[in-house]
């Protein structure tokens, strides 16, 4: 089917768009009852004043109009009001165009989707023998890639799968056996089909991870690397990573071919979030602490973290009986109600957000001014992840951490 339309059924966004389709996705982890056991950090961790880095502008080398690319892609672009590159384009692209392996190094927010997206798709359209495998860490994650690739790719006539979870396997099986070219989504999944047979990568000759070192902390070393390993020998591969540890560079060592790096990370993007703690007595205490913050103005907008599903539903519940715009997303809800919710955070529906860790590690939202720790985080990595949802965009964002007093 064609990249031709956007449309929304009640079950679902749609794969190739021309017609409603469903996804399946990756397998769920950390989401039991108890959780995973906590590291001990340090209350004084959770303290630190933001320190913004001020950044040059950047002027681009490029515009979009002088990438070789085709028309139908040029016009999608300029649809999408986009001029010139972001630095991770503006050096991406030219490479990727190229048909050179990438490894582009930049926070989230820098528009590295559309980075490899524009190779991806010229690719697709010149050589009909061309697939792609995009692979994300998250269901979200994962959708939001997919928009942008059908939003760019309309009219293009390739037609894609989208393979994430809490949805039916049914439809996306539909999806597999339309051979699609472009085939998105995070490992457990694409893992899945492979062992069910559904998905033969043999003939997938591109391959895009995005936030590598997030898939690797989340698990999926073993299900990544399989995955690679049945792709066709000779390929084009992109790695996209705000970290380069260890783990990431031997899995770009191994599956890669003389790569480029780009590296357009300016500075850790908790330098732009203002750090404190709550301290607080017994349980009631907690709750009423935190209505005191979420009636203060300057929370506009609020992601509220708990450690379990059954938790985040419980504060959710509460939040929203004294009066407060919010919802929850967490594993146990369907795709379909966590990307409402997610939705209506967005659009300011909702102003708050309470979620559990794997839930939220897909969620890139803007002009989110507070992250707000009702729990600690089961390690200082994952406190990283979580106040990284906040201070984008060179803007200052608040991160508070609830400690016992």
């Amino acid at each position: 089917m064609p990249y031709s339309s956007y449309t929304r059924s009640r079950r679902g966004p749609s794969t190739n768009y021309g017609r409603a389709a469903h996804f399946g996705g990756g397998r769920p982890r950390g989401n039991n009852k108890r959780g995973p056991k906590k590291d001990y950090i340090h209350p004084s961790r959770f303290v630190k004043a933001a320190k913004p880095v001020e950044q040059e502008e950047y002027v681009a080398k490029y515009q979009f109009d002088d990438f070789a690319i085709n028309d139908i892609i040029k016009n999608n672009i300029k649809n999408k009001g986009f001029t010139s590159p972001s630095p991770i384009q503006d050096q991406t692209i030219p490479l990727g165009l190229e048909g050179k392996d990438v490894i582009g190094v930049a926070n989230t927010g820098t528009g590295k989707t559309v980075a490899f997206a524009l190779p991806v798709l010229e690719r697709l359209m010149n050589d009909v023998k061309s697939k792609a495998l995009i692979i994300a860490p998250t269901r979200e994650l994962a959708q939001q890639i997919e928009e942008e690739f059908r939003a760019i790719g309309k009219n293009s006539g390739l037609s894609g799968a989208l393979l994430i979870g809490g949805t039916s396997m049914g439809p996306q099986l539909g999806d597999l056996r339309t051979n699609p070219r472009i085939v998105i989504g995070t490992p457990g999944r694409i893992k899945d089909h492979m062992e069910r047979r559904s998905l033969n990568l043999a003939g997938f000759n591109m391959v895009v991870l995005d936030e590598v070192d997030r898939m690797l902390d989340m698990g999926f070393i073993h299900d990544v690397t399989e995955i690679l390993s049945k792709l066709e020998t000779v390929r084009q591969s992109f790695f996209f990573s705000a970290t380069l540890d260890g783990k990431v560079q031997d899995l770009i060592r191994t599956f890669s071919n003389n790569p480029v790096s780009v590296s357009v990370k300016t500075s850790d993007t908790c330098e732009n979030v203002h750090q404190d703690i709550v301290p607080y007595e017994s349980t009631h205490d907690k709750l009423d602490r935190l209505h005191t913050l979420l009636i203060k103005s300057e929370i506009e907008k609020a992601i509220i973290f708990d450690d379990t599903q059954r938790s985040v539903e419980r504060l959710s519940n509460e939040l929203q009986a004294r009066g407060f715009k919010a919802d929850a997303i967490h594993g146990g809800k369907t795709q379909g109600q966590r990307q409402r919710a997610l939705d209506r955070f967005k659009r300011n529906d909702i102003t708050i957000l309470v979620a559990t860790d794997v839930a939220a590690r897909g969620i890139d939202v803007k002009d989110i001014t507070h992250v707000i720790n009702y729990s600690t985080p089961n390690s200082y990595e994952d406190y990283a992840h979580r106040i990284g949802r906040t201070g984008r965009a060179g803007r200052t964002g608040y991160a508070l951490t609830f400690v016992t007093g």
